[in-house]
């Protein structure tokens, strides 16, 4: 290769990139073979699924939120009124929401986790934009059309082809839509991913390509197709779904945790300033799972005893909580709305220098790269 072409613009690095995006792709692929050996690649999330899918991944994702607020002094410090206010207001309607009925209240709490979903994957394309310092407006369009092409698509296959036999939370909480408006969605969704196509082939033909990207938008084509058009069941919907969506948050959360650190010895009067929570607990990657791991089991443990009752053999005997329920299951729901409500503020470049910093365009040689570490600084 010409020694002066330019670089790829990876997020975190070549590795850690690599790792947690075409990784986490391939552990849900993994998983559909795991089971399709096992049999119940057609069947419900059986318990050894279960529990890294949702309690090690997507429920401990949604409170490394927490990491990047309100554990962070200069978060709270930079926005007091929007973390206090998102759970205060959420709780309140969320309490509203149930008292006009439980589909009321998980149907409103499962659009939002899909707008919160898909907006992700179009997160981490701008941030590979960003990275490669790409600002082309006809890129800027073809990457956003081929990106929510590739999550609306299979959305509005699920919205019509009602009943499916999985569910975002329960039973029923998406609505049914006519099925005329599949052709024109299936035109624009093939035109969209052919477009992304010859723009990123063109790109690579100039030694300009972004390989990070074009991980981000083939992986999630084919693992949204794969867990909602290609197969109906809730264990391929389920491992399509959380790992791809979590493992690269927990990366993303912990790199930016982790940059802010080094500042904190600028200049030496800052040094003998106590490191924060969040600092101390990302200081090593297995610690800072492991406390996400031991919140999201507590979390669960409590939903499955007082709301759900499926998984004694795990969490024990159910408690009957009576009229308790309707301020506990909004109570419990709290920190998947808050997460979903907060990530649309603290990973916007344009009013986070922090993030910005973080995904600043890569210089041509020698990238300074943030990387993770499983030891202290």
């Amino acid at each position: 290769m010409d020694p002066k072409a330019p670089k790829a613009a990876w997020l975190f690095s070549r590795n850690v990139d690599l790792a947690v995006f075409g990784g986490s792709a391939l552990a849900s692929f993994g998983a559909l073979a795991i089971g399709a050996c096992t049999g119940v690649l057609h069947d419900e999330t059986p318990g050894w699924a279960w529990v890294p899918a949702v309690i090690l991944c997507d429920v401990a994702h949604v409170w490394s939120t927490a990491f990047r607020t309100y554990l962070d002094p200069a978060e709270r410090r930079a926005r007091p009124w929007l973390l206090a206010l998102v759970p205060a207001i959420g709780l309140a309607a969320s309490i509203g929401l149930l008292a006009a009925g439980e589909l009321v209240f998980w149907r409103a709490l499962a659009y939002l986790a899909i707008f919160h979903f898909v907006r992700q994957q179009y997160g981490w394309v701008s941030l590979y934009r960003a990275r490669a310092g790409e600002t082309s407006r006809a890129g800027r369009v073809v990457d956003t059309a081929a990106i929510y092409a590739a999550t609306l698509w299979p959305l509005l296959h699920w919205h019509t082809h009602l009943p499916r036999r999985f569910s975002w939370f329960v039973p029923g909480d998406v609505v049914s839509l006519p099925s005329f408006v599949m052709p024109i969605a299936t035109a624009l969704y093939a035109i969209a991913l052919a477009a992304y196509a010859v723009r990123s082939l063109s790109m690579w033909l100039r030694r300009a390509g972004n390989p990070g990207k074009d991980v981000v938008v083939v992986t999630t084509a084919l693992a949204w197709y794969v867990g909602i058009v290609a197969f109906d069941s809730d264990y391929a919907f389920t491992v399509t779904n959380v790992f791809m969506h979590g493992i690269p948050y927990f990366a993303l959360v912990f790199v930016h945790t982790r940059a802010r650190q080094p500042r904190r010895a600028q200049p030496e009067a800052q040094a003998r300033a106590p490191a924060s929570l969040a600092e101390r607990l990302t200081r090593h990657v297995l610690v800072y799972l492991a406390v996400l791991w031991l919140i999201a089991f507590v979390e669960e443990l409590v939903w499955d005893r007082a709301i759900w009752h499926d998984r004694g053999w795990l969490f024990g005997d159910a408690w009957d909580i009576g009229a308790l329920k309707l301020v506990l299951v909004p109570l419990l729901a709290l920190p998947q709305l808050t997460h979903y409500v907060l990530d649309g503020f603290i990973w916007r470049r344009r009013s986070n220098p922090s993030v910005a910093g973080l995904v600043a365009p890569a210089p041509s040689a020698s990238p300074a790269y943030v990387t993770l570490s499983t030891s202290s600084p």
